[in-house]
């Protein structure tokens, strides 16, 4: 239960909804809104209906205006967010979130391909990124959102919620990345990430890689230097710019 909660309250509603809120990608404050009753009518049906309902839904919400980030970031995060709160109220049991949790996750699948063509795309971007959660980790649905944003953005990303420590070794000894970005979830994690980036930064095949961090768990640019991380990204909009200028400053 307790990795439950910290999905739900930290890792699915990223800092990067307010970081996005007046962003003019996703509307601003003149452009079509999700309002409240939106939030709370499709968390509900995540619970009650099936997927392709899930996805009628989010239909009717985007032939009124609202774009497709706004959709990712004041639709399903807040709704998720809501599907938390019934829980820890016992207002919902613990089948009934996790099944509107894994509809959502569909929605986000389903809306992957449009989304990922969105106009940052097009340029002919090379970068590429790994993406992860400390190993052991259950908070997976905000590194999803947050890997789709990089994508939108042209960068190639390598992205295994569920990969074991081996897994992320075996991926950076064999593959080239610019950027690893690891998202931390709770603080009883923060004692593995050292040793977690030296690992990496052994196996690398890059050996100028640069690794970031990130998550719901604050993070002091101190500690961060003394694990061996290069910048700390607070959301989404932060760690694109961050892992760019990395990437660019590298030799």
């Amino acid at each position: 239960m307790d990795w439950l909660v910290r999905t739900i309250e930290a890792e699915i509603i990223p800092r990067l909804v307010a970081a996005h809120r007046q962003d003019s990608t996703h509307g601003g404050p003149l452009a079509a809104k999700v309002f409240p009753e939106d939030v709370i009518a499709f968390s509900d049906l995540t619970m009650q209906h099936d997927a392709d309902a899930c996805l009628e839904f989010v239909g009717s919400i985007r032939s009124r205006g609202v774009s497709l980030p706004a959709i990712y970031l004041d639709l399903i995060a807040p709704a998720a967010s809501r599907l938390g709160a019934l829980w820890c109220e016992d207002r919902c049991d613990f089948t009934l979130v996790t099944v509107g949790l894994w509809r959502m996750q569909q929605v986000l699948y389903d809306l992957s391909p449009e989304f990922r063509t969105g106009p940052e795309a097009a340029s002919a971007q090379q970068r590429r990124i790994m993406l992860s959660v400390v190993p052991g980790s259950q908070h997976t649905m905000g590194i999803l959102m947050v890997s789709e944003f990089f994508h939108r953005a042209g960068w190639q990303v390598w992205g295994e919620p569920m990969a074991t420590r081996e897994d992320l070794l075996a991926a950076v000894s064999r593959q080239w990345f610019d950027v690893i970005g690891i998202s931390v979830g709770s603080e009883p994690q923060l004692d593995k990430v050292g040793e977690l980036i030296h690992g990496l930064r052994r196996a690398s095949k890059n050996p100028e890689v640069r690794v970031m961090l990130g998550g719901p768990v604050t993070i002091s640019s101190d500690y961060a230097r003394q694990c061996g991380a290069n910048a700390v990204a607070a959301d989404a909009e932060q760690a694109i710019a961050i892992a760019t200028q990395l990437a660019l400053d590298a030799p």
